[in-house]
């Protein structure tokens, strides 16, 4: 049985192991394939963030081109050199990247300008020019002026945005309301760093411009229109790194730029910028062991979900293994008990099956033969009788079934009482004892002899022929009784300490291959609960041991 319990546990240790080993290999892969998963988001967030960052980067753009630009056409046409200071005054403290503004104070009207536009009777020029921002921050710069002879050539902005008004207004379908989106377009022109703008007409003002393409108007009438040309400079556009943990550098370069050092493994992207910045781009760069630290955080989370749920396995492992072991030693246990207990019975069941026999088969019987027969039947079912009792009263015991009874005692009397019965079976049982502190105690005398004949039965037991003592020792202490059973036997293993109080549990030696359910000890360690008292042992190995019993002084 022994070799049959090592090789179950062998049998649960490798099953469980080759478990464990194979949720290992699937926590080292899982952790390879999710850190693998984490490079390769992260790699695809390098690429893919970039849109954020050029959203909020360039949302300021998009606020000047969208909302700031259309304020011009609130003016009519109407701005001269003072409020076209203070509205672009706004505008370079609001958008820094707006370097340089050309104003264009202009009209259009019948007749012919020498400098400007001239398209049969409808002729398009500006009167005046002024320059903010370059030179002069917060004042104007005075370009050209009809009333002057400064020598200036007007240029290709107005020209250029002058030559769309006149398109737009030859191909204007007057009999519909047209679409401020396409206004915003025909009065806008956006070139590499540059956006030119002019001043959306009314649409009865359109109409009119219309008819003096077709023909010459009398009175000849004069429209103010006011263009504004802004420089920008995207170096100044303030950059939003919206992920300073993926992206090391970003830096605005023209789209020709290709970067030269290759002294480091980086990790780059770009993105070009829309509108007046679209020949440049938004450059990424990040060495790759800046962009591990941001692979590790994404990754860590998973790693810890994957190493709770692999610890959830182990722990389930364990506990799958500690179960089958329980179970199998439960099931040793009981096989040992039912075996044992069959023992026990069959011995006696023997006897007196021996002895019946020759009572049956015997002719006649001596007086000598009738006394030895009677004897062997009665010790024999006093065996059966006590195996019976302690069984019963162990169940009685465990279930809480029977009632403690409270009887004084005089504890010297007790004691000597015990000892004299086991000298009468063990006349080669050596007995000494001594009591201290009390002479009477209330207590339970059925329950408490049961302890002293388990204990002094074991203390016999398991003890070689040369040293079979036992002192007995019952002093109060505190308020306590303390008994202690102190023989010189073979002793417990210290690996068996916790083990001698289980049911069925029998240490296997030499003095315990035959006879033993069991059931001595945890009978006792019952009882003493029953009592609501404690039981103790201290043990050394062929030296002897000792068992205490404490239970409440009742006087």
């Amino acid at each position: 049985m022994a070799s049959e319990k090592r090789d179950g546990y062998r049998k649960n240790f490798s099953l469980i192991l080759t478990f464990i080993i194979l949720m290992s290999v699937l926590f080292l892969l899982s952790l390879g394939l999710a850190y693998r998963f984490s490079t390769k988001y992260i790699e695809n967030e390098f690429v893919s963030e970039k849109v954020n960052v050029l959203e909020q980067t360039i949302k300021p753009y998009n606020d000047f081109f969208q909302k700031k630009l259309p304020e011009v056409s609130f003016y009519n046409g109407y701005l001269d050199s003072a409020t076209a200071s203070h509205f672009v005054d706004t505008v370079l403290q609001e958008y820094p990247f707006v370097s340089k503004v050309i104003f264009y104070d202009s009209e259009i009207s019948n007749t012919p300008v020498s400098d400007g536009l001239n398209t049969g009777k409808f002729s398009f020029g500006p009167k005046n020019i002024y320059q903010f921002g370059s030179l002069v921050p917060l004042d104007s710069v005075e370009l050209f002026s009809r009333s002057n002879t400064k020598n200036f050539i007007v240029g290709n902005d107005f020209n250029t945005l002058a030559l769309k008004l006149v398109s737009y207004i030859e191909s204007l379908d007057t009999t519909r309301m047209p679409s401020q989106d396409e206004l915003f377009s025909n009065f806008s022109n956006v070139r590499s760093n540059k956006i030119t703008y002019l001043n959306i007409p009314r649409f009865e003002d359109l109409k009119i411009y219309k008819e003096m393409l077709r023909r010459e108007l009398l009175p000849s009438p004069v429209y103010e229109q006011d263009m504004l040309s802004f420089q920008l400079d995207p170096y100044k556009l303030r950059i939003i790194n919206t992920r300073p943990n993926l992206y090391q550098y970003i830096k605005i370069e023209q789209l020709t730029y290709d970067p030269l050092d290759t002294t480091e493994v980086y990790l780059s992207t770009e993105i070009t910028l829309p509108g007046a910045f679209s020949d440049y781009k938004l450059y990424f760069i990040s060495s790759k062991s800046f962009v591990e630290h941001e692979i590790f955080s994404y990754f860590l989370p998973i790693a810890l979900a994957i190493f709770f749920f692999y610890g959830i396995l182990v722990l389930v492992a364990v506990l799958i293994y500690r179960n089958l072991n329980i179970n199998q030693k439960m099931f040793k246990l009981q096989y040992d008990f039912v075996n044992n207990l069959t023992h026990e019975f069959k011995t006696p069941v023997s006897v007196i099956k021996i002895a019946g026999n020759n009572i049956k088969s015997a002719n006649s019987l001596t007086d000598r033969e009738l006394k030895l027969y009677g004897r062997i039947l009665d010790e024999e079912a006093d065996k059966l009788n006590g195996l019976m009792n302690k069984l019963l009263a162990f169940t009685q015991i465990e279930n809480k079934s029977i009632q403690l009874n409270r009887d004084r005692i005089k504890i010297v009397d007790f004691i000597e009482s015990t000892v004299e019965s086991h000298r009468l079976k063990h006349p080669d049982f050596d007995f000494t004892y001594e009591v201290s502190g009390l002479k009477t105690f209330v207590t339970d005398p059925v329950l408490l002899g049961s302890l002293f004949d388990n204990l002094a039965e074991n203390a016999y037991k398991y003890s070689p022929p040369e040293r079979k003592k036992l002192h007995i020792s019952a002093r109060l202490i505190k308020g306590k009784v303390v008994f202690r059973f102190i023989d010189e036997g073979i002793g417990i293993p210290a690996s068996e300490i916790n083990n001698i109080f289980k049911k069925f549990f029998r240490i296997q030696n030499q003095y315990n291959q035959n006879g033993s359910v069991g059931l001595g000890l945890a009978f006792c360690k019952e009882l003493v609960n029953f009592m609501e008292g404690e039981i103790t042992v201290k043990s050394k190995v062929n030296k002897g041991s000792e068992f205490k019993i404490v239970l409440p002084y009742n006087d």
